[in-house]
């Protein structure tokens, strides 16, 4: 198994053969690698020397190896989402076949010389189960499983691109981004663009400058509505829930993130109470965990009894608000006042 970073070296010193598995979350940086090996496999001729197969064509895969890239030494096949590294099941529809798949794992294993030398091949997939053909490509080519970023990954990358316009930001400031704006690379990358552009050559991003531009995930937004709560400020509560709603924010998506975030406090409680890992009763993913002393910072402004009628109350307004015996604004209104 390759890390993303060892894959990006090698791509930035301009090499690239072989076969390549490339699958994961983080889809910005994947997508940015496989920009990388276009680049260095240089013009492409699609149908001559640039052939795209996905899952309605996988089958023919085998004779697109084998076929000359006609006036050019090297031909380029990029396979995505093909159906190969799935399995089987009952009422699936499309993808390979158990026939199909062992007839390109052994091709695959027994012609690896000849790929290596007329072909580069890049399978990219969303998702993959370690089948044959992934242990096969693990020993033959390269694969790589682009993983959400962890925040010092992303923080890491993230100061790189503001060096690179000579802008400064500390890793404090970063960390609140990643905070208001999540670890999706793609997002990030659109908001940092952004502060660079008003930070200017020489300047520096402040805390202050995200709360102005960027765009919080409305998880981001629920935490500050959630502090407010915990510190009985109720005005300022309301104002960031009219906010929400002022925004176009849809008034049924904030009572589920509402809801799961009361849910989360609870189970913060009863975590603590029960001397349990917080980040494994709250189910967080690796690039999560952060999440985890804010998690418990907000719990601390209530008992564990209110959260639990916090968290009955919106399942009540959910359930009357379903058959028509309340709106969701007025019973969002009336919880938060009451809290």
């Amino acid at each position: 198994m390759l890390k993303i970073e060892d894959l990006e070296k090698q791509l930035n010193q301009g090499i690239a053969k072989g076969i390549y598995l490339l699958y994961g979350e983080e889809t910005f940086l994947l997508n940015q690698q496989l920009k990388k090996i276009k680049k260095i496999f240089g013009e492409t001729v699609k149908g001559i020397n640039c052939i795209i197969i996905d899952e309605n064509n996988i089958q023919e895969l085998i004779s697109d190896i084998e076929t000359p890239a006609f006036g050019y030494p090297t031909k380029l096949i990029i396979a995505k989402n093909t159906g190969i590294f799935k399995r089987e099941g009952k009422g699936k529809t499309g993808g390979a076949s158990k026939e199909l798949k062992d007839k390109i794992n052994d091709y695959l294993k027994e012609n690896i010389e000849q790929i290596n030398s007329t072909v580069i091949l890049v399978f990219v997939e969303d998702e993959v189960e370690k089948n044959s053909i992934y242990n096969t490509i693990e020993k033959i080519g390269q694969v790589c499983n682009f993983e959400e970023q962890k925040p010092f990954q992303i923080i890491k990358r993230l100061k790189s691109i503001c060096s690179a316009y000579k802008v400064n930001v500390s890793d404090d400031t970063l960390q609140y981004l990643i905070e208001c704006c999540g670890t999706n690379m793609q997002n990030l990358i659109n908001e940092i663009r952004k502060l660079i552009e008003y930070a200017g050559e020489n300047g520096t991003i402040q805390k202050q400058d995200i709360d102005k531009l960027c765009i919080k995930k409305i998880e981001s937004v629920i935490f500050d509505l959630t502090d407010n709560l915990g510190q009985k400020k109720v005005k300022e509560a309301m104002d960031v829930l009219y906010n929400l709603i002022a925004s176009k924010e849809p008034i049924q998506k904030i009572l589920i993130t509402l809801y799961n975030h009361f849910k989360k406090l609870y189970f913060t409680k009863l975590a603590i109470a029960s001397n349990k890992d917080i980040a494994t009763s709250l189910n967080l993913k690796p690039n999560q965990i952060f999440l985890v002393n804010k998690y418990k910072m907000q719990a601390k402004g209530f008992k564990t009894e209110e959260l639990r009628k916090i968290v009955q109350e919106l399942e009540d307004l959910d359930y009357n608000y379903k058959i028509g015996l309340i709106d969701l604004n007025v019973g969002l209104d009336a919880i938060i006042c009451g809290i």
